[in-house]
């Protein structure tokens, strides 16, 4: 029996390290290009919107003064849709994601909707407006609202929230579904005490990102008929006289901070050039604020858990 080349073996080990090494510093260096290319457009947008920043900007309505203009109608109806987006895409996507993951049996359908919704995650977002004007706008006579807009966006981060929920359950071990049945749990109980309590961490991953995506997304907007010029609030509930009903604020009509940006950046004056960066520095700092959140919610849900 011949025994095997030793030198031969160290120099392949030595040659593989080589190219770990070079795949690490080519992944290092693409991402330091990305980080300093944010750092770059964050560092212009402080520099150019910050000295505009003040309590005048979050409390005025847009004008055909640059001087005087303000996002209030922006962010309120920025956070009026992601309420909504969040309201009606996270429970609906947790659910199908327990459902294909824990229930669903599979078979050859189960198998068509796992690639749909797949492929549906990489659809471009106008085709989500598209859909949404003409299912929500004019099928179920939903108007251009805020009801029309928020689940236009949720349907937009639904795959998003799917996937990452059925990920997120597959990372649990067997043998905590399998103590659960052996003390006599019913499916239903295993998925509700332990299933969804464990998983919630990444189940929050994939709402930062689809909520992420979501607020910052302008072209199903302006499909459903977003407003770009508002001067006004959507309707307080119990406000105004005769007083506004619990919810008629989701019929009203709306603007966004993207929006509000794309109609700043579209004048030649140098003063809404400002105004719209200041505005680009308000959302990023809104998205950073809104994934802060869930990164601390989900820190406290693993540090709270015990395997």
């Amino acid at each position: 029996m011949t025994m095997p080349d030793t030198s031969a073996i160290r120099a392949l080990v030595q040659q593989h390290k080589r190219y770990d090494k070079m795949f690490a510093i080519l992944g290092l260096l693409c991402l330091l290009v990305g980080l300093f290319t944010l750092l770059a457009l964050l560092v212009d947008m402080g520099i150019r919107g910050v000295p505009r920043i003040d309590w005048g900007f979050f409390t005025e309505f847009p004008s055909r003064r640059a001087a005087n203009a303000g996002i209030l109608s922006a962010w309120v109806g920025s956070a009026l849709v992601m309420l909504v987006t969040a309201a009606a895409a996270i429970p609906v996507g947790v659910a199908a994601g327990v459902y294909l993951e824990e229930y669903a049996g599979k078979n050859w359908f189960t198998d068509i909707i796992e690639i749909n919704i797949s492929n549906l995650a990489g659809v471009p977002s106008i085709v989500y407006g598209l859909l949404a004007l003409g299912l929500f706008v004019y099928q179920f006579n939903l108007g251009q609202s805020i009801l029309s807009a928020g689940l236009a966006l949720a349907l937009l981060i639904l795959p998003v929230i799917i996937v990452a929920t059925r990920e997120a359950i597959r990372a649990i071990p067997s043998q905590i579904r399998e103590g659960a049945y052996a003390l006599g749990a019913t499916r239903w109980q295993t998925v509700h005490d332990h299933i969804l309590p464990y998983s919630t961490s990444g189940i929050l991953t994939g709402v930062i990102i689809g909520m992420a995506r979501a607020i910052g997304e302008t072209a199903p907007i302006i499909t459903i008929g977003a407003l770009t010029f508002i001067a006004f609030l959507p309707p307080a509930p119990f406000s105004g006289n005769p007083p506004a009903g619990l919810f008629d604020w989701l019929f009203s009509p709306f603007t966004v901070m993207p929006i509000q940006m794309f109609n700043w950046t579209s004048r030649p004056e140098e003063a809404f050039q400002i105004n719209a960066a200041a505005a680009g520095f308000v959302l990023v700092f809104m998205t950073l604020g809104m994934n802060g959140l869930a990164i601390w919610l989900r820190y406290r849900l693993r540090k709270n858990l015990k395997w």
